[in-house]
């Protein structure tokens, strides 16, 4: 009978570590982290919870779809809109037929999701903790009370820059499709056959799917030409690793991915530019896709890369900051040359002027 992760004493557990650490060369305190994050998912995803949410996001794109290698901390979640709001009628999508309905249902989520955080999610954890015999703070979290923060004793303190807490911050505006079940384990889970470490096999957003959240999530920041918050380079990694891969080359020309998440964000994600006009996602199918940020931003977005090297976030040799910035110029060209042609002309080539920007 081998010995799980958590039933050794502490010990053994930086003992454990600190070997991982001999091995690879990442920092301990996130090799760690990465062990309660695997924790978090297996308590979240082994309950009767398990069918009415889906995995997401960067730590989905490093876990589940080993496409990027960089260390993704906080758990982006879906929980299905239709067993929150279970009294309105949806399509398959979920795409509400009107702005003005968009804004009920987003108010109606934003009332009701912190109760269901606290009476369904909660309860999950801590009965995850007890029967681990795990000593952990659980606290509603995040501006709208949509994150549920797990605060650990760690063996290991890194800098500030990463605290001894996992995030898992829900959402509640999709129904969290197209999904498939995919294996999650601990990084450290192979270099240990002896010891049973923490693993699952959630419900995991497709990777098409995220690929085009991420791009048009940095279409935004790029028209509203400034950051809010740290970290948010990683989109650009994400989306330059991401567009190298079999299977978004392969998926890149299909219009259908993007506009599934045109048609979300327009209803659910209204965002201004920096001249405080409504951007218009629909620019994004039209050959007027922005990957390229400018100025502040720029210089803003290269100190927040640099951060996240010197942090240890990237797993591998890490490309430079200029080398993805390069190849975001490169896929937004491809992408808009594609998608303007296909689609609605490229205005650029009839007045040489492009709306927006």
């Amino acid at each position: 009978m081998h010995d799980t992760y958590f039933s050794l004493d502490s010990k053994f557990q930086s003992e454990l570590l600190n070997e991982a650490f001999v091995r690879t060369n990442r920092p301990k305190h996130l090799l760690e982290k990465d062990i309660w994050v695997v924790w978090a998912l297996e308590t979240l995803f082994s309950s009767n919870l398990g069918s009415q949410i889906t995995f997401k996001g960067g730590t989905s794109l490093s876990k589940a779809y080993k496409t990027i290698e960089r260390f993704s901390e906080d758990v982006d979640l879906t929980y299905d809109i239709r067993c929150l709001l279970s009294d309105i009628e949806t399509g398959p999508e979920a795409i509400p037929p009107t702005k003005s309905q968009a804004d009920k249902w987003t108010n109606a989520v934003r009332s009701l999701l912190p109760g269901w955080l606290q009476s369904d999610v909660i309860p999950v954890m801590q009965s995850g903790l007890k029967a681990a015999g795990l000593n952990a703070s659980l606290l509603i979290d995040g501006t709208r009370q949509d994150t549920i923060a797990i605060g650990y004793q760690p063996l290991y303190q890194g800098s500030d820059y990463v605290r001894p807490q996992v995030r898992l911050e829900f959402g509640a505006r999709s129904t969290g499709e197209p999904w498939e079940i995919l294996p999650v384990h601990c990084d450290i889970a192979s270099s240990f056959p002896d010891i049973i470490f923490p693993r699952v096999s959630p419900r995991v957003m497709k990777i098409e799917r995220t690929f085009w959240e991420k791009a048009t999530a940095i279409h935004v920041l790029c028209k509203q030409d400034k950051l809010r918050g740290d970290r948010l380079s990683r989109h650009w990694h994400d989306v330059v690793t991401l567009a190298e891969s079999e299977r978004i080359r392969s998926s890149m020309m299909d219009k259908t991915w993007l506009e599934q998440v045109v048609r979300h964000k327009s209803m659910f994600f209204r965002e201004k530019d920096q001249t405080k006009n409504v951007i218009d996602y629909h620019d994004c199918l039209q050959g007027h896709l922005r990957l390229v940020p400018e100025g502040e931003t720029m210089d803003a977005l290269r100190q927040d890369y640099d951060k996240m090297v010197q942090e240890g976030f990237m797993l591998a040799q890490s490309m430079t900051f200029d080398s993805v910035i390069e190849k975001c110029a490169e896929l937004e060209t491809v992408i808009n040359h594609a998608y303007g042609a296909s689609g609605i002309p490229d205005q650029d080539e009839e007045d040489g002027d492009s709306p927006g920007y």
